[in-house]
């Protein structure tokens, strides 16, 4: 393994090893939860990243699959046919479809909170570079890790694993896939901050994790 990308790799490996196939589904809703913070600084970095390459095409194609767009419509109660939006607003919209525990929702908005500040405060060259460790396989592992999860029937659930299916579909094609587009952006040790980080969200928001 090349010594500049060993720093973040086993973080991912890592967050693939939690136990996500004994959730239940209030722990699998704080996921859900958990995760709107990541889709909002996923979308921050890859507009970060653009605008330090206004000239990369394969940037702004990625932009265009993750971003007002329509490639997660429709779906019943979030998004009506053909309707674009930002994914991290698609799955706003997705957690007000059932209701969790105020207590909970309590505590990962605060860790969600505490998140956004912590990576917000990331040098804007790290965050860019991110981007490329998401979609060339990183996000596909963590979606594929969360689906060995059981507890799946609640609208907020339904909608979750809508959107973990639909990115891994988007991510996963070798030559065409969303991380094709972005496998010429070579991360390196810095953005290992980052995955500790949503490592660590998700570990405050759902303890059953790693107990």
């Amino acid at each position: 393994m090349d010594e500049m990308t060993s720093g973040y790799k086993p973080l991912i490996e890592e967050v693939c090893g939690f136990d996500w196939d004994s959730l239940d589904q209030s722990q699998l809703s704080a996921v859900a939860w958990a995760y709107y913070y990541f889709s909002v600084q996923f979308r921050e970095n890859l507009e970060i990243a653009f605008r330090l390459h206004p000239d990369d095409e394969q940037l702004r194609s990625l932009v265009r699959e993750e971003c007002n767009t329509a490639n997660l419509s429709p779906w019943p109660g979030v998004a009506a046919p053909n309707e674009k939006l930002n994914h991290d607003l698609f799955m706003k919209r997705v957690l007000s479809l059932s209701p969790i525990d105020p207590r909970v929702q309590s505590t990962i908005e605060a860790a969600g909170c505490h998140y956004l500040t912590k990576t917000r405060q990331v040098a804007d060259e790290t965050r860019a570079m991110s981007i490329s460790s998401y979609e060339d396989g990183g996000l596909e592992s963590v979606f594929r890790a969360i689906l060995r999860a059981k507890n799946w029937d609640t609208p907020l659930l339904r909608g979750f694993r809508h959107f973990l299916v639909k990115h891994i579909d988007f991510d996963s094609d070798p030559s065409q896939g969303h991380g094709a587009l972005v496998r010429h952006i070579l991360p390196d040790d810095r953005i290992r901050c980052l995955w500790v980080e949503f490592r660590d969200l998700l570990i405050t928001s759902i303890p059953r994790l790693v107990a």
